[in-house]
């Protein structure tokens, strides 16, 4: 009967400040809270719509939603195409 070797995981390295999980743990939190907020303007964009489509008077808060989704949007976008670059090492 052979023996099995437990498996050994890799052990986590610690979250000290500059470490590359510390880097990758705020990337993803990053990413988690923009995912966020774009779904919630997102929501409330479509429903301030839909209440203006149904003969409500809130045109203006969909048309606000609308430009903060559309904000929203385009940061989130630029810090991702920035952490890319940083990651890649490219300059401008």
């Amino acid at each position: 009967m052979t023996s099995r070797k437990a498996s050994q995981a890799p052990t986590v390295g610690a979250l000290e400040p500059g470490t590359r999980q510390r880097e990758q743990l705020r990337a993803r939190l990053s990413d988690i809270a923009w995912t966020c907020l774009c779904v919630l303007l997102a929501a409330w964009a479509v429903l301030e719509s839909l209440g203006f489509l149904h003969g409500s008077a809130r045109w203006t808060y969909s048309a606000v939603a609308w430009v903060l989704l559309a904000v929203a949007l385009a940061v989130r976008l630029s810090a991702v195409r920035r952490r890319a670059r940083s990651v890649t090492g490219e300059r401008r």
